[in-house]
């Protein structure tokens, strides 16, 4: 079993967005999470960014709490 509802997939792709089937066939499951709503578009802030933002902005002192 692949996990995913095609039969409702289908119909939210097709019927409710309006997407050709081509179109449909041609998203990944993440861009159609995208255009149905779920999710943000945006990836999680990463270790890297966060250090990036700390070095630019200032980072407080971390706290036991925030460990």
């Amino acid at each position: 079993m692949s996990g995913f509802d095609w039969p409702a997939l289908m119909r939210a792709g097709m019927r409710g967005l309006g997407l050709a089937p081509d179109a449909f066939w041609r998203l990944t499951p993440a861009e159609l999470a995208l255009l149905l709503g779920q999710g943000s578009g945006t990836r999680p802030l990463g270790r890297a960014r966060l250090e990036e933002l700390e070095r630019l902005y200032g980072g407080q002192e971390r706290t036991k709490c925030d460990e």
